[in-house]
């Protein structure tokens, strides 16, 4: 594994690293879902789609 000094601080940086990735993963899980879900409101405000939605209920619950 090489290591990398950083000349600044005298610190070792290991580029292979992967710490603090399952943090990033969450936070871009989390920012995706939250695009998902505003695409589903702006689906669901739109009259065809709920005209759609009402005729599946009406025809279900007759």
């Amino acid at each position: 594994m090489d290591k990398w000094i950083d000349e600044r601080t005298g610190r070792g940086f290991d580029p292979s690293a992967d710490d603090g990735m399952a943090t990033t993963e969450y936070a871009l899980v989390t920012v995706a879902a939250a695009a998902f879900a505003g695409v589903l409101i702006a689906l669901v405000r739109s009259d065809e789609v709920r005209e759609l939605l009402a005729g599946i209920l009406r025809s279900a619950f007759g």
